[in-house]
């Protein structure tokens, strides 16, 4: 047990403990420039508490179980006189006081004094002290990258799991001009606790980590902020997703993505702004995986492009899935109510495509006994889904081509002309715009279907969703059997995530399937999954190895920087210019200087 002691210690006693709930601001001094408080982390099972003490200029506190100290702890774990916190000016320093097993800072034995930074741990017996310097001038937190986030999700994590505390992830997604994106950004920033943390997940959204927050106070907050966020007549959209530690989640990846599934469940204007994740969901939109940036981004696309008629092109290898962003795009749409209609164009030959696109009258040929009703016709009101577009010979390209831009079809062996309201989803592995320039493809019905293409990244370049994906079989798996669900053995989930999956999502499926037959004690081990995931064969036959992919990723940063130094200098310096002309907000211009060490040109205008 913990208390903080002033009453009986004959010491001036500058700092107060309180509750992060309390609504009350910490007892501080006005004339000080920063502020330091140490937020105080003890978990016992069902005794676990949290406490923040404000350090103000010049106190210092000391921690034991003697009654002299400032904070007492009831523990045998703590030393009488355990560890004393000083304060002088910005300097916050930690000293063990001679104690029996040590004062630890980031998992180092202090030796004598040591001085302390902001987000430092210290470990005082069953205490995690967290350290939080803030300026009072400018105390809204910053705006942090997405490693950051993750980072800082893990750290909320296990300190969850080892204290029993609770805390809440919320997603913004902010839809409007990128300055008015950026004044509701900074009005979330302000209104925001020193402890808590913001982050740009991806172009247009934020998440921010509540500490301290259940799922049922990280909605009540996110409420709060939205109503900051957006002022009368503000020119942007805002919607809210949240999902809460451990109710919704308890990995960083899960987390995400049930506060992007609860984001997916925001609908436009006049629905209910905030979101929470669906009832017995897993951390998936669909099957689509939003574990990480490149597939928030490909979640994106699918929410804006859905209630818009326009053809879309799905791009990506064999495997990643691109079956599971179209049914995304229905799914999402207006016409969810109607048929989605699939048809692998590489699965049949020519004249029989032509049949099952168009359908045909009775007599049309040898056995049409019958009038059949094509495929066009069965996903009126619908969507039709043309899976392998580029398999398709090019006299039936130009016949799709004539009904993608009239919507109206003739059958195989008639002559009248049926209208159709079908959305058109169309998907490839191959590089159509290549074979068009080649003269293999329309070029015609190539500018037709990509004017809206959305690229599907392979499996190996989204690292983070490979356990997620498995994990989401095997429930799947599970449910299907009606097994108990079993576990994923480290050193199997260490195999899925060295394996370079040259087949993909539907690599890993079919290795899952596998492994559900084959495993016999409750958990998935190693040995259950196929040789080449044991053996990571397939990561010298595939994918180019991690430090070739490091490469190019440092080759890709080398030309991004370039590119915003080059365009900076010819704005003379001007944030405002240069984010205009590279089509991005001033906020995330800054973010990416930042993150490459670019300053301002000598002599540019300061800009606020």
């Amino acid at each position: 047990m913990m208390r903080a002691m002033s009453e009986d210690d004959p010491r001036p006693i500058e700092t107060k403990a309180t509750t992060i709930g309390d609504a009350a601001p910490l007892g501080s001094r006005d004339d000080e420039s920063e502020r330091v408080t140490l937020v105080v982390y003890e978990g016992d099972g069902a005794v676990a508490s949290t406490q923040v003490l404000d350090l103000a200029d010049g106190a210092h506190l000391l921690f034991g179980r003697s009654r002299t100290a400032n904070v007492q702890i009831e523990s045998d774990r703590v030393s009488r006189l355990h560890a004393q916190f000083k304060r002088r000016g910005a300097s916050v320093t930690v000293e063990d006081a001679g104690s029996r097993n040590g004062t630890w800072v980031n998992g180092q034995l202090v030796q004598g004094e040591r001085t302390l930074s902001s987000g430092d741990e210290v470990i005082v017996g069953p205490l995690t002290i967290v350290v939080s310097i803030t300026s009072r001038v400018v105390s809204r937190p910053r705006i942090e990258s997405t490693r950051y986030l993750e980072e800082r999700l893990s750290a909320e994590v296990d300190r969850g799991q080892a204290y029993h505390r609770r805390f809440g992830l919320v997603m913004f997604r902010l839809d409007g001009a990128p300055e008015a994106a950026d004044d509701a950004g900074d009005r979330i920033c302000a209104a925001l606790r020193p402890m808590d943390v913001v982050a740009e997940y991806a172009p247009g959204i934020l998440a921010v980590v509540l500490p301290e927050r259940d799922a049922m106070a990280a909605e009540q907050a996110a409420r709060s902020l939205l109503d900051r966020a957006r002022p009368r007549g503000a020119a942007v959209e805002i919607a809210v997703g949240v999902a809460g530690f451990p109710e919704h989640g308890t990995t960083p990846g899960a987390l995400i993505a049930r506060a992007l599934a609860a984001l997916a469940t925001v609908r436009g204007r006049g629905a209910d702004p905030v979101g929470v994740p669906p009832a017995e969901t897993a951390p998936l939109i669909g099957e689509i995986v939003v574990g990480d940036s490149q597939m928030a981004r490909v979640y994106d696309l699918v929410r804006k492009v859905a209630d818009h008629p326009i053809t879309v092109l799905v791009a990506g290898e064999t495997g990643v899935g691109k079956e599971v962003i179209a049914s995304a795009i229905h799914a999402a749409s207006k016409r969810h109510d109607g048929p989605l209609i699939r048809l692998n164009c590489a699965s049949m030959p020519e004249t029989l495509l032509e049949t099952e696109l168009f359908g045909h009258e009775k007599g049309a040929f040898t056995g049409a006994d019958r009038r059949k009703l094509g495929y066009f016709e069965a996903a009126h009101g619908g969507t039709l889904f043309l899976d392998e577009i580029g398999e398709m010979t090019p006299a039936l390209q130009a016949k799709l081509l004539r009904v993608l831009e009239q919507r109206r079809i003739t059958r195989v062996g008639g002559t009248d002309e049926i209208e159709v309201d079908v959305r058109v989803i169309c998907a490839t592995h191959r590089d159509l715009e290549a074979e068009a320039k080649a003269g293999t493809f329309r070029s015609d019905l190539f500018f037709r279907i990509s004017a809206f293409t959305i690229f599907v990244p392979a499996l190996r370049d989204r690292p983070a969703e490979i356990e997620m994906l498995a994990q989401h079989f095997i429930r799947q798996c599970a449910a299907q059997t009606r097994q108990r669900i079993p576990a994923l053995s480290p050193a199997a989930a260490a195999a899925l995530r060295r394996h370079a999956w040259p087949g993909n999502v539907r690599e890993l499926r079919n290795a899952i399937e596998r492994a559900m037959v084959l495993h016999s004690s409750g958990m998935i081990g190693i040995e259950d999954l196929p040789d080449s995931i044991r053996e990571g064969r397939a990561m010298t036959q595939a994918a180019p190895p991690a430090l070739t992919l490091g490469g190019m990723r440092d080759q890709i940063a080398d030309m991004e920087r370039a590119t915003i130094a080059a365009v900076l200098e010819s704005c003379g310096g001007s944030q405002t210019e240069a984010a205009k002309q590279l089509g991005i907000s001033r906020r995330t211009l800054i973010y990416r200087m930042e993150k490459h060490g670019l300053k301002p040109p000598p002599g540019a205008r300061r800009e606020r």
